[in-house]
């Protein structure tokens, strides 16, 4: 690991990673101008995660033409409508010809927002083919010992949790993860990982559950392009927003920003063999 950058404490400041972001979801030329700008912007690298084929397709091209900053993850977003059979066939044969260059499975996970949303419109809605889907992708990555990148919040971490028991996979990221305590509990015991985005600064849920969960079991993040409020309000997000998430634990934790910066480096690097 490289340190860089200093602070006003004295000493280097370790590199981050931003564990989670759609770097192909972004216009082209901000997307490569961010790729290009990550050496000039204390993070190390990034996980680049996937929506579908065609994403998958794209962070792939990414991590060849930046190697060792991106590292792309494969997977199927669930806040969409479900692929069709032959869909979900096509991604998993190319998942596993490229298995070697992939970082993680990802992004996967079950929906909550749209089943939120057809509840709101009075539509009929199964969560079974969701799961069944997450399980395919859990499958995958315990068949070639990949962690695995889970969008699933609130009760449905609860259904991710009893899937990767099943499958008696640790190696799992909940990132930006929201729900109840007794559900941060069971991922602790089990050592799943969570991140943070740059909603840390100012969103008191977050802030709760930063300040409860293990330290050696937390990352940073920004899920860009997802913008941000607060001192983030109209700006693009960049993977140096890493640096107010890890100021921000710091803060929260007590700890010096050094010690801080390296704990959630260390983690990331930990869980994908950075």
């Amino acid at each position: 690991m490289s340190s860089i950058v200093n602070h006003k404490g004295g000493g280097p400041l370790a590199p981050l990673i931003d564990t989670h972001i759609h770097l192909d979801s972004y216009p082209e030329d901000i997307g490569l101008a961010i790729a290009a700008d990550l050496a000039n912007s204390e993070v190390q690298s990034v996980i680049s995660v996937s929506m579908n084929l065609p994403s998958c397709k794209r962070n792939l091209e990414l991590a060849r033409l930046y190697n060792g900053g991106i590292r792309p993850a494969f997977g199927y977003h669930p806040e969409q409508p479900l692929p069709s059979a032959t869909e979900i066939q096509e991604l998993l044969q190319w998942m596993e010809v490229h298995s070697e260059e992939m970082v993680a499975v990802g992004e996967v996970g079950l929906p909550y927002y749209t089943r939120l949303e057809a509840a709101t419109r009075g539509e009929a809605w199964d969560d079974q083919p969701y799961v069944e889907l997450l399980e395919t992708f859990i499958a995958f990555a315990a068949k070639h010992k990949k962690p695995v990148i889970l969008h699933a919040v609130y009760e449905a971490a609860e259904m991710a949790c009893d899937l990767l028991e099943r499958y008696s996979h640790p190696l799992a990221h909940f990132h930006w993860f929201k729900g109840a305590e007794k559900t941060l509990q069971r991922m602790a015991e089990q050592g799943y990982y969570i991140s943070f985005t740059p909603d840390i600064v100012y969103e008191e849920e977050i802030r709760r559950i930063a300040l409860g969960y293990p330290e050696h079991l937390v990352m940073s993040e920004t899920d860009g392009p997802w913008p941000f409020e607060g001192p983030f309000t109209g700006q693009t997000t960049h993977p140096r927003m890493t640096s107010s998430v890890a100021s921000a634990w710091a803060e929260l934790r007590g700890i010096p920003l050094l010690q801080a910066r390296k704990q959630l480096y260390d983690n990331a690097a930990r869980l994908y063999g950075i």
